[in-house]
């Protein structure tokens, strides 16, 4: 396949057993982890958990990406179709809630096989937010529930910290195409999220001024309680991150709670982690569990 999936764009040659793109992984859907995750946000996670999907390969560069071994590394397993379908009904044979498939967006072409035949739980796409919105069409009424980051406001940071200065323009474009097709949250009777749009962002050290430029336009564009904010103070040193001084450090707790209090201000409905999340034992295991 000649691949156009992401906003690169770069119309790579993915074939069943290689791929030239900056994602670096062939047409075949390639896994490093599944398994029920207790990590995401209440309403997705529950009382069993999530039944977490990890995809290698990422066409983002996050110098600070805490899943670097399989984003930039490579590191997993190359499966059929057949099988990719069998690791979601034995996770969800498990007690999943849902189906969490992150960094899914260069295995779209698998994705809409694979689902075409409906699961028993929503499906979530957990990904970093650089999705083409093509490709977000491609996938409507087979995904439930979308679990996007919106990383960075300045086009500048974007390019410093993911080699991608078009990120704010295609993220926000990607998370308005998302609630154009789930429409606000909908929630079941156990208080589980069955449809809608959960947006992430991760704080970063000194970037504070551009958390609160990204909570802003979440509140300029959805009434309260259509999609749920997701503020995330989890950040590690990780990965390239020694090579950028001015984040080879810890978000300190002062930044953390300023940037919680701009988020109540604001009114935005969701959820603000724990500063003790900030732990490298909370990155999962990446040894193919599951696979």
């Amino acid at each position: 396949m000649i691949c156009e999936q992401c906003p690169r764009r770069c119309r790579a040659l993915r074939t069943e057993t290689e791929g030239e793109g900056l994602c670096r992984m062939p047409a075949r859907p390639v896994v490093a982890r599944a398994a029920l995750h207790m990590w995401e946000e209440p309403p997705l996670s529950g009382t069993r958990g999530a039944g977490t999907v990890f995809f290698s390969g990422c066409s983002l560069g996050c110098v600070f990406c805490q899943n670097d071994a399989i984003s930039h590394q490579d590191f997993g397993k190359a499966v059929s179709e057949e099988r990719l379908r069998a690791i979601f009904l034995e996770l969800i044979a498990q007690g999943a809630h849902n189906i969490d498939l992150v960094d899914p967006t260069h295995f779209a072409h698998v994705l809409r096989r694979v689902l075409a035949e409906p699961l028993p739980v929503p499906v979530i796409w957990n990904s970093g937010g650089y999705d083409r919105v093509e490709t977000l069409r491609s996938m409507e009424g087979l995904v439930q529930i979308y679990l996007p980051d919106l990383k960075y406001s300045r086009s500048e940071t974007a390019e410093r910290y993911s080699g991608a200065a078009d990120y704010p323009e295609a993220a926000k474009a990607a998370i308005l195409e998302m609630f154009r097709q789930t429409g606000p949250c909908v929630y079941g009777p156990d208080g589980l999220l069955e449809r809608g749009v959960i947006v992430r962002h991760l704080l970063l050290p000194g970037r504070l001024a551009e958390a609160k430029e990204v909570m802003d336009w979440i509140s300029e564009q959805f009434q309260p309680g259509e999609v749920l904010f997701s503020l995330m103070s989890q950040y590690v040193p990780w990965a390239r991150a020694q090579e950028f001084p001015e984040i080879d450090r810890r978000v300190r707790p002062s930044e953390a709670r300023a940037a919680a209090a701009y988020m109540s201000d604001l009114g935005l409905e969701g959820f603000v982690q724990e500063p003790a999340s900030a732990e490298s034992a909370f990155i999962p295991a990446f040894d193919l569990t599951g696979v």
